[in-house]
């Protein structure tokens, strides 16, 4: 038997076997009567009993006998260690249930492959497609996704995003809030090299890349079409002032009736804070100041589509008394009665989009020069606007 060291009084002369221990060899030291393991076996058997524990590399050096940057590299099969060190130590790992961690590799790395995504709210069919194209892309390239919703809430988008950064997170896509007027959160990132892309709601003076709707030209081709069907007292539906995307849809709406030599007119514009509740009231309002709108725009689908529902309670007939055209291709909007006109953005593609731009400046690094894309969109025409 090879001479073995009482861990107490350090004599080997007074040690005989004692039996196993959950297949450990034990030892008892007759001098000290004292029964003892072996530090190694001792080491693997307290990791066995020790429940929702996670192994480290330290574990597994403490147990072979070896520094820890040796189990490192005989897991990654580093070719200066031993074929035979690397499997005592692989035999461990698989032993103790070792898993690498990714957070700490992270952490040296400066890479989580990991995208944060902050959005308003994912309950709408908007957001859900745009992150479906999103996760297509990060998918493809080996990234994971993790999002968050604002909920139109400009705290709650700041505080996510400090909670991404400081999970290191390799980039950020964000869509911001309704009440977001201030962007410090934005560009303290951004002067710091991170990947930030702006998409749908965006702020012009940040330096990052950004994604946009079709918004201007969407507008302009659902006016037109408004237009097309004898349409003159348009009431345009829009939201908060210093949001990109009103502005945008009120560009394309008067660019419409420039062109049809229809003159702007302001107390056609219904101003809300785009929630549902303010829509309709608003519209109410409108409607009994002025009784010669003959048609409304909603920027919004959802907003749109309870508009139709609203008004056909109160008797109103769409189109005939009312034409009514959204924004967005929600699917619902094909399956009430009647079905609405509106604007499809291709928001899959868009999300896809979205992405590439991240990619693209992962991989030009610090030659890469902040971009905006639009991505294209088409007019769907339905029941709800069609008197021709």
């Amino acid at each position: 038997m090879p001479r073995v060291k009482c861990t107490r009084c350090y004599k080997t002369e007074t040690i005989s076997k004692a039996g196993f221990v959950r297949g450990k060899q034990r030892f008892f030291c007759k001098e000290c009567n004292y029964h003892f393991m072996l530090a190694k076996d001792r080491e693997l058997e307290k990791s066995h009993r020790t429940k929702n524990r996670v192994t480290t590399i330290m574990d597994i050096a403490k147990i072979v006998g070896v520094s820890e940057s040796t189990v490192s590299r005989a897991l990654k099969d580093h070719e200066d260690i031993s074929a035979g060190t690397k499997a005592v130590i692989k035999k461990i790992a698989e032993e103790l249930n070792y898993q690498p961690n990714t957070l700490a590799r992270s952490l040296t790395q400066r890479e989580t492959r990991t995208i944060g995504v902050i959005i308003p709210d994912i309950e709408t069919n908007f957001f859900a497609s745009i992150l479906t194209g999103i996760q297509n892309k990060a998918s493809a390239a080996g990234y994971k996704v993790m999002i968050s919703q604002s909920r139109e809430s400009h705290l709650m988008e700041v505080s996510h995003t400090h909670a991404f950064m400081n999970n290191w997170v390799d980039g950020l896509l964000i869509c911001h809030s309704k009440e977001t007027q201030s962007f410090d959160h934005i560009k303290m990132y951004a002067r710091n090299g991170i990947p930030i892309i702006q998409f749908d709601r965006v702020c012009d003076d940040l330096e990052v890349s950004k994604v946009l709707l079709d918004d201007e030209n969407g507008a302009f081709l659902l006016t037109e079409h408004l237009i097309q069907q004898n349409c003159r007292r348009i009431m345009l539906v829009t939201g908060p002032d210093h949001l990109n995307v009103c502005k945008k849809r009120l560009e394309g709406y008067k660019k419409a009736l420039k062109k049809y030599k229809i003159p702007f007119d302001e107390s056609l514009l219904c101003r809300t804070d785009l929630s549902i509740a303010s829509i309709l009231n608003n519209v109410d309002r409108h409607l009994e100041f002025d009784r010669s709108v003959d048609s409304i725009f909603c920027i919004s689908d959802i907003g749109a589509i309870h508009i139709i529902l609203h008004l056909k309670k109160k008797g109103v007939k769409i189109p005939g008394d009312i034409c009514i055209v959204g924004f967005g291709n929600e699917p619902v909007g094909e399956m009430i009665e009647p079905s609405l006109t509106t604007f499809n953005q291709h928001t899959v593609k868009f999300g896809e989009t979205v992405a590439q731009l991240f990619f693209d400046q992962l991989i030009e690094e610090e030659s890469f020069v902040p971009k905006t894309k639009i991505v294209r969109g088409s007019l769907l025409v339905r029941q709800s606007s069609c008197r021709l």
